[in-house]
């Protein structure tokens, strides 16, 4: 028979992990449940938001001809992922041409032009003071809009 203070120990290190899972610094038993359900509904609304994204990219046309777009909010950024089945050259320097004008430093990225075009692009924008200055939002229609513009330009070619 397991013990009370086995299953005391097994509790407080379950909680443990959980905590460290969703990244809380909360020390009670109860702040730590309180802060994982908050980011569950987190991760949530961040499926809902790239189930819209597919979506969007699904009803948009051809589908293998515009990328899908997605921004996240981060303590201190944004993560941009943009994704299309098909290879787009000249794409990534418009990109990168709006971060600049957007004022994000991109911290990290991941990129793949082969067959298909593929961003994973950590960026912060903070000013002076720390705070930030622009939008999730405001990222995406950036980005879009210089989509948008690089595949006009390329139909004219």
């Amino acid at each position: 028979m397991v013990s009370r203070e086995h299953k005391k120990a097994a509790l407080h290190e379950k909680l443990q992990l959980l905590r460290s899972i969703t990244n809380s610094h909360a020390l009670s038993e109860t702040s730590i449940i309180v802060d994982a359900s908050k980011y569950i509904k987190e991760l949530k609304q961040r499926v809902e938001r790239l189930n819209q994204d597919i979506a969007y990219g699904e009803n948009s046309g051809d589908q293998n001809s515009w990328p899908v777009v997605a921004v996240e909010t981060l303590e201190k950024g944004f993560l941009v992922n943009i994704h299309s089945e098909k290879s787009c050259p000249g794409l990534l320097v418009s990109i990168l041409e709006v971060f600049e004008g957007l004022g994000l430093n991109v911290l990290e990225a991941r990129v793949s032009c082969t067959d298909s075009f593929r961003l994973e692009a950590l960026g912060g924008d903070n000013d002076e003071n720390g705070e930030s200055i622009i939008s999730a939002q405001m990222v995406k229609q950036a980005v879009s809009q210089a989509i948008k513009n690089w595949s006009e330009s390329n139909e004219q070619e």
